[in-house]
């Protein structure tokens, strides 16, 4: 799903509208095989009607289940074997169903109810100069029993789903798999779908309008496939123009990925006045035709539908990846100098605040689930940093690998199962990148010292790297850092892998530098980076100073001696060392000027300092 459209106020209803949040229901007990589902719909009216049959699989020996259902529901009446049967409302949002004997193979019930379910999950609005009636449903994350009764749940798809919508005349209803016909009833239509691939509750969907349809065809690596287009008569000249970039891209990812998931059925785009889009199965909903948009919801037929976050914890695995192919996409289908600016737009994005995980500890907040900046935009430079670590040959086999796995295709997955594939193919342990990067929060920022020896034949270049975090629930950030370094005629990237805040390395490079560049190419996620040249024996930073005072000097490989002074003149600090890279602590002395004194081999330096509380 894209946000990209979306509004602070839309998350303020949700807030509001929304008090119970995840599934109430005590689902665990059995397995839902299949959905029949019948609705009565009139794009101009704000209700529902209709039936669901549920075919579900006991995993013990049961004598009642329980279904998720909103307060605005209201059941009318549940057959059992053609038999009325009795339940009960535990609480607001579950119905449970009591049978007259124990269930123990494969069994169906069907659920009869109406209501009006609320304006989020049952969504109407007018298009177009004659202001036409249009109807969609919206279920992601917890608004699927918010307008039919079913089980709300990231642990169970169900195999199989037919939909039968009934609709006016002059309308067209279009919903996940393929339409396997269409059949009038009085003076209705009865749109009748077909959905043969697993499905998450929160993608099943339907939308009713005077839409426009016709079929672009898609070339892929398995032969054409159906492209359906469901837009309104006013746009719809317009969306064919986003058709040809589109199909690029569908061809980039069948191949990069792997064959699209639902390629026996159909892959559609249906127009609603929503903000941003939805990818709901085989028909994803969106309110523009923007490339970048549907590049993202396109990407969800892998990263989202064909493999499924199995909590809202890990909304990354759905969202970071559908972002992540926007950039991919940039560099393949339009101008590839777009996917540099993505990368600085996004990053200077995330970086904005200094905390916030790419993990959703609390899993019932939806500005948490949904949170742009961490779930989607961090959750995509998290893949970019992992395809950089290690290498795209790597990284994109294990991808395909986890998108296989057969525990996990059409299924759910955890973060820890892609990081088990991930490891699998690189032989990398990445254990310390996800605690740093996924669980822990904000970003680091580096300061890079360097000098050349141009006296050295060998043209010996000393670089120094110090690193520091935005966010104290990570102390150091461990990633591979390229550096440029250019001559007037040369250049070199060389990939260096520091394993504490403050290291310096030795390299020979075999002309003379006069430009050094950290990370050009924006392979990891950093802020407020400096690159500086040592051309003094001494440099001192920051000052002021709050938390830490930074000293580097020249490499004089002898023992030198550091000592700092409070305003009356106390000794607080006194060491020697042979470091050429060291730090004061800063934090306990109170606000004030104070004295550094450095005795080096050769002279004495001394620096006013202030210390400054935040």
């Amino acid at each position: 799903m894209s946000r990209s459209h979306y509004c602070l106020l839309l998350f303020l209803i949700i807030r509001t509208l929304v008090l119970a949040q995840n599934s109430e229901a005590n689902s665990s007990n059995y397995d839902v095989k299949y959905y029949r589902c019948v609705w009565d719909i009139d794009p101009a009216k704000s209700s529902i009607s209709g039936s669901i049959t549920t075919y579900f699989k006991p995993l013990q020996n049961l004598n009642e289940i329980e279904f998720d259902a909103a307060p605005a529901l209201l059941i009318d009446s549940i057959f059992h074997h053609q038999l009325k049967i009795a339940f009960t409302r535990p609480s607001n949002y579950v119905f449970r169903i009591k049978f007259k004997e124990i269930i123990s193979a494969l069994d169906s019930v069907t659920v009869f109810y109406h209501g009006s379910p609320d304006p989020i999950s049952f969504s109407q609005n007018t298009h177009g100069i004659n202001k036409t009636p249009e109807v969609w449903t919206y279920s992601e994350p917890f608004f699927a029993r918010n307008w039919w009764p079913c089980k709300q749940t990231l642990n169970d798809k169900a195999d199989s789903l037919d939909t039968f919508i009934i609709i006016p005349k002059g309308n067209k209803a279009a919903s996940n798999g393929v339409l396997k016909e269409i059949t009038a009833k009085e003076n209705k239509l009865v749109y009748h779908w077909k959905e043969r691939y697993p499905i998450a509750t929160y993608l099943i969907c339907f939308a009713v309008t005077n839409y426009i349809e016709y079929t672009v065809m898609a070339d892929l690596q398995n032969g054409l496939m159906p492209v359906l287009y469901y837009t309104y008569p006013e746009d719809s000249t317009f969306s064919r123009e986003t058709s040809k970039p589109l199909l690029k891209i569908f061809h980039f990812y069948d191949s990069l990925f792997g064959p699209y998931p639902f390629e026996k059925e159909k892959y559609g785009h249906v127009q609603t006045t929503t903000g941003g889009g939805m990818e709901n199965q085989t028909m994803t909903f969106v309110s523009s035709f923007d490339i970048r948009l549907l590049a993202h919801e396109l990407a969800h037929s892998w990263f989202g539908n064909k493999v499924t976050c199995g909590s809202w914890g890990d909304i990354w695995l759905n969202e970071g990846f559908a972002k992540y192919c926007e950039y991919l996409s940039l560099g393949y289908a339009t101008d590839p100098s777009r996917s540099r600016g993505w990368l600085k737009e996004i990053s200077g994005y995330i970086t904005s605040l200094p905390n916030g995980s790419v993990y959703v500890s609390d899993e019932n907040s939806i500005p948490n689930i949904f949170d742009y900046r961490l779930s989607y935009w961090k959750g995509a430079y998290l893949l970019h940093m992992l395809r950089w670590k290690l290498g795209d040959t790597n990284f994109y086999s294990a991808i395909r690998n986890y998108l296989n796995d057969p525990q996990l295709a059409y299924s759910f997955a955890r973060t820890s199962m892609l990081q088990n594939h991930l490891e699998k193919v690189s032989g990398q342990s990445l254990t310390n990148f996800f605690d740093q990067w996924f669980y822990g929060e904000g970003n680091p920022s580096y300061h890079v010292f360097w000098n050349q020896d141009y006296n050295d034949q060998k043209n010996r270049i000393e670089v120094s790297f110090q690193q520091t975090t935005s966010d104290p629930s990570v102390t150091f950030f461990e990633m591979p850092l390229p550096i440029l370094f250019k001559g007037f005629e040369k250049d070199t990237t060389i990939i260096f892998d520091p394993e504490k805040p403050l290291q310096t390395f030795y390299i020979n490079i075999d002309f003379f530098v006069n430009q050094v560049f950290f990370d050009p190419d924006l392979h990891v996620l950093s802020a407020n980076n400096n690159v500086t040249y040592l051309n003094e024996d001494i440099i001192v930073y920051p000052n002021p100073a709050n938390e830490f005072l930074y000293v580097k000097t020249k490499d004089f490989k002898k023992e030198y001696r550091a000592e700092l002074y409070d305003p009356l003149g106390r000794m607080i600090v006194d060491f020697s060392t042979i470091e050429n890279f060291f730090s004061i602590p800063m934090t306990t002395l109170s606000s004030g000027i104070y004295i550094l004194k450095i005795t080096l081999p050769n002279k004495v330096f001394k620096q006013k300092i202030v210390k400054e509380n935040k």
